[in-house]
């Protein structure tokens, strides 16, 4: 189904309508979705081209990587991720995500515009929101982990906002060693920098992250840019 404007500019047009009327984002771009012929904001977002190549992520990273997949809001990062995931699982690989964005309703709710049942995945699919997500808490998450486990962290910047936590180097640099002990695979959804939108490039850089404190991005093996429904794979150092 063609879609009125561009996926950005339909998730913009969400966020001012959340302002005026003064309703929460998530019952705003469902209004936007309903306007455009979808029944949720998720399901208009798991129709677009760019999650055919979001499948194709599977089987990119390797045991021990760490994985930064970037994009603007609206891009599809959550619902690429859950596609990564299901690609794993259904490689025989266990799947957790780990969110400080979402409940677990809304993850649901995005698995199933994916066409996704967690009961297809038997006790391989684990969804965990707790709101105390950092780097202990994820190493102690996955400390029984097998390896070849892929966790997915929505998101990186969150994991910067808690004064009770390490600062965000120290913690990804933690994970780093974690994941290459253990060998497990690490993907980071992230932001972009909203300066990237007036840079007339077709997709985001390495340098167009949003880092509110300094964080050497060559700890991540992997990077995955998101812009328009399209993906671009690359080595993240």
């Amino acid at each position: 189904m063609m879609l009125s404007a561009p996926i950005h500019r339909l998730k913009r047009k969400a966020r001012l309508l959340s302002r005026a009327e003064r309703i929460p984002l998530h019952a705003a771009l469902d209004r936007v979705a309903s306007e455009e012929g979808y029944r949720s904001w998720s399901l208009l977002a798991a129709k677009q081209p760019g999650m055919a190549s979001m499948r194709a992520l599977w089987p990119l990273p390797d045991p021990g990587d760490l994985m930064l997949m970037a994009g603007r809001p609206g891009q599809g990062k959550t619902l690429a991720g859950l596609a990564l995931l299901a690609e794993a699982m259904r490689a025989g690989r266990r799947g957790v995500f780990l969110t400080l964005e979402y409940t677990p309703a809304d993850v649901l709710s995005r698995l199933r515009a994916l066409q996704i049942e967690p009961a297809e995945f038997a006790d391989r699919f684990e969804c965990d929101c707790s709101d105390v997500i950092s780097a202990d808490y994820i190493a102690a998450r996955l400390a029984d982990a097998p390896r070849g486990t892929v966790a997915v962290i929505d998101y990186l910047q969150l994991l910067d906002q808690r004064r009770d936590t390490p600062e965000l180097a120290q913690q990804v640099g933690t994970l780093k060693a974690f994941a290459r002990q253990r060998g497990l695979i690490l993907v980071f959804l992230s932001q972009i920098d909203r300066s990237y939108e007036g840079s007339g490039k077709p997709f985001p850089e390495i340098a167009d992250v949003r880092l509110p404190n300094p964080l050497d991005l060559a700890l991540f093996d992997k990077a995955c840019f998101m812009s328009r429904g399209e993906a671009r794979f690359r080595a993240a150092a």
